[in-house]
């Protein structure tokens, strides 16, 4: 499902219902062409071990995908995909 946004992010956060293995888990950012659009500084928050984030580059209008994939300390794998678009 695409989101609209009227102001580009300058941060995309993931929450997940299990604690996550900081050293398997990465987001990445990619604009309508497969550029890297993020800062290459994906990590699991310290304070929270449910958030995986990664900060943005200032982004143009246009359509970005964010591609996820973690490890739970329950050793589950999951992965996805989603995208938004910047007005």
């Amino acid at each position: 499902m695409e989101s609209t946004l009227k102001r580009p992010p300058k941060e995309v956060k993931l929450y997940f219902s299990e604690r996550l293995e900081p050293a398997y888990s990465t987001v990445r950012v990619e604009d309508d062409k497969g550029a890297r659009v993020d800062r290459d500084d994906s990590q699991v928050d310290r304070a929270n071990p449910f958030l995986l984030k990664v900060t943005l580059s200032p982004l143009a209008q246009g359509t970005y995908t964010v591609v996820w994939r973690v490890l739970s300390v329950d050793s589950h794998i999951t992965e996805g995909r989603f995208t938004f678009r910047v007005e």
